[in-house]
């Protein structure tokens, strides 16, 4: 199992090698908890109305995997958290706990797309805790770390509610910043909220994103999202059991992030749990059958839900029940 996951961080290696433009991002380890970032947009519609970067800035796509954790406090592992990074452009996915640390970890290491500063851009896939705890921190460290635009928020219906109570939660912190000796801007803190719908919810010069509905047990919408780029298809699953939705998004993809669990953990002896997990998320059994008709020419597992048990046993489970290539992600990993 060993030599398994070895070959998984090898090829997770090669390719940020070929991707990264300044030394690849490795797995880290012993870090703080980091987060994953993520937004809303219109319903249904094409937000092609906010600008993020020019079209000069256009070059290779790449994936930075800030968080492929769960709702345990895995100190290895931070919360659900996907850049996807254009140029000097950076658009999140999810914010789970410690998301600008995390960010700033990603910066450290090379890609500076994702400094405090230019964290202006998030997709939400659900409101579940462990995917939107890191939305206060995404809201307000960048803005007292100097960022003056608004932060643009896409996501699902009760994504506006939420936010009314972050700032109203934190409204005591504004004043005393931008009224005190602090002289913090006066926008920096604000959201621009976007409920969206199934379809394009946001273009630029940079990126397409498409939003699709997935099946994550009993939340009323719950997305995946595609960015279509100049040179790749990105597809991030969100937390969903097996979709139809995702084989249709992804389509020949370079690039299917998708969640996965473990079925072989001691808690789904019970009957309840089996039924819980297989309403709320995807096997390697499934995710094999999934990854067959889709053709991604990568699969990289994240949000990997392991238990008690060592990834390793995943990535054996992933490799019966799939040939094509696959790496199981760690964070900071860039695809």
């Amino acid at each position: 199992m060993k030599v398994e996951i070895q070959d998984a961080r090898m090829e997770a290696k090669i390719l940020s090698a070929k991707i990264a433009k300044a030394g690849a991002l490795r797995t880290a380890t012993g870090l703080l908890l980091g987060i994953s970032l993520v937004a809303t947009g219109g319903a249904g519609q094409d937000s092609s109305d906010t600008k993020q970067s020019s079209a000069t800035n256009i070059s290779h796509a790449q994936v930075v995997v800030l968080g492929t954790g769960t709702p345990i406090a895995d100190p290895e592992r931070s919360g659900p958290a996907v850049a996807v990074v254009v140029g000097d452009a950076a658009y999140l996915v999810d914010c789970g706990p410690g998301v600008v640390r995390r960010a700033a970890a990603a910066e450290k290491a090379g890609v500076k797309a994702l400094a405090a500063k230019n964290l202006k851009l998030v997709f939400i896939t659900h409101l579940h805790s462990d995917h939107t705890v890191g939305y206060p921190d995404l809201i307000f460290t960048p803005w007292v770390l100097k960022r003056s635009e608004p932060l643009t928020a896409y996501g699902p219906r009760g994504l506006r509610k939420m936010t009314e109570h972050i700032e109203k939660a934190w409204e005591k912190d504004v004043y005393v910043r931008t009224h005190g000796l602090e002289e913090a801007n006066r926008t920096g803190y604000k959201v621009v909220v976007h409920e969206i719908g199934p379809g394009v919810v946001y273009r630029d010069a940079n990126v397409k994103v498409t939003a699709f509905l997935v099946k994550h047990g009993i939340w009323d919408q719950a997305y995946g999202y595609r960015f279509d780029t100049a040179d790749r298809r990105i597809v991030i699953s969100g937390d969903t059991a097996p979709a139809e939705s995702v084989v249709q998004a992804c389509d020949g993809c370079d690039v299917l992030l998708h969640e996965i669990y473990d079925p072989k953990r001691e808690e789904l002896h019970d009957p309840h749990w089996q039924e819980y997990f297989k309403t709320f998320h995807t096997s390697p059994q499934e995710l094999g059958e999934i990854a067959r008709r889709a053709h991604p020419k990568l699969l990289v597992l994240y949000h990997q839900v392991l238990g008690e048990l060592p990834e390793s046993d995943l990535v054996e489970q992933m490799r019966q029940a799939y040939s094509g290539k696959f790496v199981s992600a760690k964070d900071l990993g860039v695809y």
